[in-house]
């Protein structure tokens, strides 16, 4: 039985919304994110990633930058920067990319349904990328980056979700990369009930993205359990900030790989190696992207192949059948030894919202070949969280970006 609350959204004033909207913390350097923020002293970068408001050089993970953090936000909050609902709301969040639209729901989530498993995860996470926001969320006592969660589609849910949306949007702008952001309020008594009892008969609710937001969350709520031994389970500290995409919604891309060289092999003899694995097909020049599961496409020396996956290294199980961990198991570490592509140095991950140029481009760059992979589905993803597995690292990469700023749930006890 999942339990998906309402709660009182912090949220920014209605017309600084396309002001404060910001990616989310990860995907910049310090570097990146200081010329970001410059000019925008909404953008909510400038509290998720507070050193940027000390000189360079300044240690990230100094005391004094989470406390910039907080007193920036709670500040914004006094000035009317932000608003805050009277009552638990529901939020439907829209993001449209290239004419593809999806739709959610801005919600909080239990830290016992992670606990228990009820929100099932596919990847591990580390501790230093925990850390920090563990140290973010505890002194800002409030959550600013939802969890990316899905969930297999329910009609109840998706009849409140529309009838909120024929209703003129609470936001509706277009960021700096195209991508159309728009939401809207579901306050109805009624309405939450529905949505309500509609996750409470499901068991099974996914992590899509956020890992490290989530453990965090959860380890943040049971640090405040144990700093409140009189809790009673429904302090808002119990919850972490979420966002609901039902599973056929979803657009997973591929995620890519570029290795820096061939280890012990020449080009020709590492040609020969893969001829056990797959079968080869020149394309030429022009790239052209796997059409179909057991496809991998591969660049090196200004060429592209098409690598088919013979039969007999195909497989049911939810994580060796995987075209990322057959390249893994029988390529990457076998052939090049990069046992660990989590650590090694010699491999890199590329998103697919980059397109292939850029994979020609780091092979042009710094590295020998590029491999480019059929998107993980999101049933695959689905079958090894059920499993109670773990996909290998970089397998996944979902687009469009939940935006930070735009729905905050405070934690204060």
């Amino acid at each position: 039985m999942a339990v998906i609350k309402p709660f009182r959204g912090i949220r920014p004033k209605k017309g600084l919304e396309s002001q404060v909207a910001a990616l989310p913390y990860d995907v910049y350097s310090s570097e990146e994110a200081r010329e970001v923020v410059k000019g925008q002293p909404y953008s909510f970068l400038n509290i998720d990633r507070a050193e940027t408001q000390f000189p360079v050089g300044t240690d990230p993970y100094s005391d004094e930058v989470y406390d910039k953090a907080k007193e920036m936000f709670w500040n914004q909050v006094a000035e009317g920067i932000y608003v805050t609902e009277n009552t638990p709301v529901y939020y439907v969040y829209e993001l449209i990319m290239d004419g593809r639209s999806q739709t959610g729901l801005v919600a909080c989530a239990s830290i016992d349904d992670y606990q228990n498993e009820i929100i099932k995860k596919h990847e591990n996470t580390r501790a230093d990328k925990e850390i920090d926001r563990i140290r973010h969320v505890g002194t800002m006592e409030a959550q600013t980056g939802p969890i990316f969660l899905a969930y297999r589609f329910d009609p109840a849910i998706d009849a409140e979700i529309n009838k909120a949306k024929a209703n003129a949007p609470l936001y509706d702008f277009v960021a700096d990369d195209g991508i159309t952001h728009k939401a809207w309020i579901i306050s109805d008594a009624d309405s939450i009930r529905v949505i309500q009892d509609a996750f409470e008969k499901m068991n099974d609710i996914y992590i899509a993205d956020g890992h490290h937001r989530c453990a965090s969350a959860v380890k943040v709520g049971l640090k405040k359990r144990e700093e409140n031994p009189g809790y009673t389970g429904e302090e808002e500290f119990n919850f972490f900030l979420s966002v609901l995409f039902p599973d056929e919604q979803l657009m997973i891309m591929d995620y890519n790989r570029v290795v820096k060289d061939l280890g012990e092999y020449s080009e020709e003899s590492f040609m020969d190696a893969l001829k056990e694995i797959f079968d080869i097909e020149p394309i030429g020049t022009e790239p052209k992207k796997p059409a179909s599961k057991g496809e991998i496409a591969m660049f090196i020396s200004e060429k592209w192949y098409l690598l088919k996956v013979k039969d007999a290294y195909k497989s049911n199980d939810p994580i060796k059948g995987l075209d990322v961990s057959i390249l893994q198991d029988y390529v990457l570490s076998p052939m090049l030894h990069i046992d660990d592509p989590k650590t090694d140095k010699r491999i890199d991950f590329v998103g697919g919202i980059r397109g292939y140029a850029e994979l020609e481009r780091r092979v042009h760059k710094d590295c020998k070949v590029a491999f480019g992979m059929y998107p993980t589905s999101i049933g695959e993803l689905f079958a090894v969280a059920d499993a109670h597995l773990l996909m290998p690292p970089k397998s996944t990469w979902f687009e469009p970006k939940l935006r930070s700023g735009l729905f905050i749930h405070s934690i204060k006890a």
